[in-house]
């Protein structure tokens, strides 16, 4: 068995780890700053290594270890905000009194709930979404936001995003309806709550389809957005902030 480590910011990991599981990884850990992957030596590490070459891969030989279990240990459960106990599928650990058990799969897509951005979105979610709400959820990625308004008591929600390969992940998640697509199919005036944790140039392309299918008292959660790179246009009310990441209530 070797490892490869490769260095990846915080906004890449996500992806990085969908990239890994595809391309065969027998488990992944967190290390500060980095992701290691673990092969069996059936792999090519020369083909890897060019594969995943913007990370600067760094190979290593290992021991036999049960790195299935490794990777269990290297996604613990996760607190965030007042209600949230995010938890892997094979985790069993109870959730805590008053907080609600949301399962993510670090194998799928985006959304682990460890990205800074993600963990403002659903701490914005818990705060505006009201049972009864119906929430659009726009670049839904793995769907961890949409299951999250679900749990909150949202009496509808739907999720739609751009990228095939998402919604394919999402729909397996979520009992909502999910498309491939975006705001524009939504219903004008159907939304209570629109959350959109994507970046900052689709926040300002999407503002008017925003404007659309929200009601008039509505709440629009926007994040996925460094603070040096915020979109025009929007007047938020309020903002959240985590390290540089930025979350805007408007």
């Amino acid at each position: 068995m070797f490892s490869l480590r490769l260095h990846a910011p915080p906004a890449a990991k996500d992806e990085l780890i969908a990239e890994l599981w595809e391309a065969g990884t027998a488990g992944i850990v967190d290390e500060e700053g980095a992701i290691r992957a673990f092969f069996e030596h059936s792999a090519d590490p020369a083909a890897l290594s060019a594969r995943f070459t913007p990370f600067r891969p760094e190979l290593r030989e290992e021991p036999v270890v049960d790195w299935a279990e490794a990777t269990r240990d290297a996604w613990p459960p996760l607190e965030i905000g007042e209600h949230f106990f995010l938890v892997t599928p094979w985790c069993t650990d109870p959730a805590p009194p008053g907080r609600l058990r949301l399962i993510i799969n670090p194998g799928m897509a985006c959304g682990t709930g460890r990205h800074p951005a993600t963990q403002l979105a659903l701490e914005a979610l818990e705060r505006y979404v009201h049972p009864g709400d119906r929430v659009a959820d726009i670049g839904t990625g793995s769907g961890i936001l949409a299951a999250a308004a679900s749990l909150l008591g949202a009496r509808q929600v739907i999720a739609c995003d751009i990228d095939l390969a998402s919604v394919q992940v999402a729909a397996e998640r979520l009992q909502t309806p999910v498309f491939a697509g975006s705001a524009s199919a939504i219903r004008s005036g159907w939304a209570q709550v629109v959350i959109a944790n994507i970046d900052s140039a689709a926040i300002e392309g999407l503002r008017a389809e925003f404007e659309r299918i929200r009601t008039p008292q509505s709440t629009l959660i926007l994040t996925g957005f460094p603070h040096w790179d915020k979109p025009e246009g929007y007047h938020p009310r309020e903002a959240l902030r985590r390290d540089e990441w930025v979350s805007w209530i408007c």
